[in-house]
């Protein structure tokens, strides 16, 4: 049945049916990332939820369909844990959806009716910001880290990583939404069209100037890494079988003169000082590949309490003392948020039945012939800061070792292995993503990939020959600077608004005009 735009309108005024579709056009923006990685379905993924809130009737519904639009849009980008925490997931999601509902409103107070230029000027600008204020909020570790950014969707863009470079994927964000929000006004508002179209080529030229004059990484040697992915190993005794498997593959990489051999998160199951005889054959492996080898290893120490995920340098004669131990872990896979009131949530899903220790900071390791490596741990990788701070440690080479076997059937494999592409842009830096079961990928200093995928039905080895840059890309050198102009922005709407707010208390009520008298001196009655 073929709806007219009067039956829309009409759906859309009931509650149950505008809320449905503010979950839906929330969703939407999921088809811009990996696996259908639509990346320029990006620039018009906002305008349907973006046409619904400013169609809104009250600033309460408007807040209410950025709520609802922001619970789809976190429910469609984290799917992929439904499997493993259930209706969590959904809860989750409705919590972190709120964070849209100030976006919800301003987007309403800035485009609702026919918009003013100024009022269109200021919504390219306004909601953006917000948009940013959510996605900064939401990537604190404890709510989930910063997984679906929106400018992560362009990891695949060459012009965008090169914006990447100077902003981060912050910037990519900010300009994504004014794309919406511009493109909204041109389908929405006809007598707006002027201030739209100006937005647009002002944003198109203030790109491309940025496009321009960013500096490019400069090649300045090469290194061959080798990625051991062993794929998904079940059954009992799993570790013993993942590691017999991972030392096969990497006997193959003898005589291929590699430079560094990387092994998956959670590829060793037990600690190194509890099993010599393990230590032992990494070491025996080190001498016949020729080269170190970074392991991970996913076990309780012994020599602290606690079960740790630690990035552990093997050379020929052992572990060499090279040790980096996880910062940042996964809420709930990993540990239990406020686990007393939270605990609940193990009887639910697979959420961690015990909390894993955190490492207090990050580590620059040299591998041997000027060759510093700057190890991560699985979501590790999506932190822009973690990169950029190793980079400015001194890193060469960015390394993530990772770890998605519980999610083989979704679409997170793919979309955790592209956000290595961002960090390479933004730093500067090469970077490896290694994993267990799939997808394994490299990326070169400008964030273009080297070599091919190893995919979710691949258990083999790879070389890379991957290229060495150095200097100092500007978001290396600034930082979250598009977060900061946000910020900005906001403070100075909220200055105005106050202002404004002021000014109309100052003034105190409108003056008192008497009624107006008829031909008997009684007072008149409109409308009788």
């Amino acid at each position: 049945m073929k709806l007219s735009a009067a039956d829309w309108r009409r759906r859309l005024g009931s509650p149950w049916w505008r809320g449905v579709a503010a979950v839906l056009a929330g969703a939407l923006p999921m088809l811009s990332f990996p696996a259908p990685s639509l990346w320029w379905f990006a620039y018009v993924a906002l305008v349907p939820w973006i046409l619904l809130v400013r169609s809104a009737p009250t600033a309460r519904r408007a807040a209410y369909d950025g709520w609802l639009g922001g619970l789809g849009f976190m429910l469609a980008v984290h799917h992929w844990l439904l499997p493993s925490l259930h209706v969590f997931t959904v809860v989750i999601a409705a919590l972190l959806g709120a964070l849209w509902a100030p976006w919800g409103w301003l987007t309403r107070r800035f485009l609702a009716g026919v918009p003013s230029a100024g009022q269109v000027v200021a919504a390219l600008f306004v909601l953006p910001s917000a948009w940013l204020m959510v996605e900064l909020v939401r990537s604190w570790e404890g709510l989930g880290g910063p997984w679906g950014l929106l400018g992560s969707s362009q990891w695949d863009v060459e012009p965008a990583l090169r914006l990447a470079s100077v902003g981060g994927v912050w910037l990519l964000s900010f300009l994504l939404v004014a794309v919406n929000v511009a493109v909204a006004v041109l389908v929405a508002v006809r007598q707006s069209r002027v201030p739209a179209v100006a937005g647009l080529v002002a944003t198109a030229a203030a790109t491309s100037a940025a496009w321009a004059w960013s500096p490019r990484p400069d090649v300045d040697g090469r290194v061959r890494i080798a990625v051991v992915q062993p794929g998904v190993i079940d059954g009992v005794g799993g570790a013993e079988k993942r590691f017999a498997r991972e030392e096969a593959l990497t006997r193959q990489l003898a005589g291929q003169d590699v430079d560094l051999v990387v092994w998956g998160e959670s590829s060793v199951g037990f600690d190194l000082a509890d099993r010599p005889d393990l230590a032992n054959r990494l070491a025996a492996l080190s001498r016949q590949v020729d080269a170190d080898i970074l392991v991970n290893v996913d076990a309780r120490r012994s020599d602290r309490p606690g079960i740790y995920k630690s990035s552990v340098l093997v050379g020929p004669e052992g572990p060499t003392g090279d040790r980096y131990d996880k910062m940042r872990l996964v809420p709930f896979g990993e540990y239990v948020p406020a686990r007393a009131l939270l605990g609940w949530a193990t009887s639910v899903g697979k959420a961690a039945g015990e909390d894993r220790m955190r490492g207090t900071e990050q580590v620059v390791m040299n591998v041997g012939d000027g060759l510093r490596i700057g190890p991560m741990v699985c979501f590790e990788s999506a932190f822009p800061d973690m990169s950029r701070h190793l980079a400015r440690d001194g890193a060469d080479l960015l390394l993530a070792q990772s770890a998605t076997s519980s999610f083989q059937q979704s679409w997170a494999p793919e979309q955790h292995a592209s956000l290595a592409a961002l960090r390479a842009a933004e730093t500067g830096r090469p970077m490896v993503h290694a994993t267990l079961t799939g997808v394994s990928a490299v990326y070169g200093p400008s964030g273009e990939r080297v070599g091919s995928w190893l995919g979710t039905d691949a258990s083999a080895s790879a070389v890379y020959d991957v290229p060495l840059a150095h200097g100092v890309t500007p978001y290396a050198r600034f930082g979250e600077w598009p977060v900061y102009a946000a910020l900005l922005i906001l403070a100075a709407l909220g200055a105005t608004e106050g202002a404004r707010s002021l000014r109309v208390r100052r003034a105190g009520p409108s003056p008192h005009v008497p009624p107006a008298r008829t031909a008997h001196e009684s007072p008149a009655r409109p409308g009788r």
